[in-house]
């Protein structure tokens, strides 16, 4: 990972209000942990360092690697997460969800919502087309950047 990249990631972090994101790949481990007055990261390699990942980050790695795989066997559009939170396909329990696999889009039409840090965020498509795959259960959390839905293009 760049060091530009992790700058990157740090900022995200603090404007996201999250407190710790941790990252484990198989040559390095890094943990991302605000506190009130600053941001500070560690990076060591894996010999050197203990398991610490969230289960969050775990179980939502399988999902963003297996996306592309798919986005590059057919002509599908990937609709990522623009943020760290909690993804819902609707707006409350006993509402219908926002959008099914089948349905038509249009750029400008609410997909999901994330809530992080209490504010809920509509998340809008940006293309339009038909949504083949939904990619992430109802109420998990998602990182930034995961793959959300797959649409075919019109």
């Amino acid at each position: 990972m760049e060091f530009k990249e992790i700058q990157t990631l740090i900022k995200l972090v603090s404007d996201a209000g999250v407190d710790e994101v941790s990252i484990e790949k198989p040559d390095f481990k890094l943990s991302i942990k605000k506190n009130e007055k600053q941001v500070t990261y560690a990076s060591a390699p894996v010999v050197h360092t203990q398991v610490a990942a969230a289960p969050a980050v775990q179980a939502s790695a399988p999902a963003a690697l297996s996306a592309p795989a798919a986005e590059e066997k057919s002509n599908t559009i990937t609709i990522k997460a623009p943020m760290i939170g909690t993804f819902y396909r609707a707006s409350s329990p006993d509402k219908p969800s926002f959008s099914n696999v089948g349905d038509e889009i249009v750029p400008g039409k609410v997909l999901c919502i994330i809530e992080a840090m209490k504010l809920f965020n509509e998340i809008e498509s940006e293309v339009s087309g038909k949504i083949v795959k939904i990619l992430v259960e109802n109420g998990t959390p998602v990182e930034f950047d995961q793959p959300l839905f797959l649409v075919q293009p019109n």
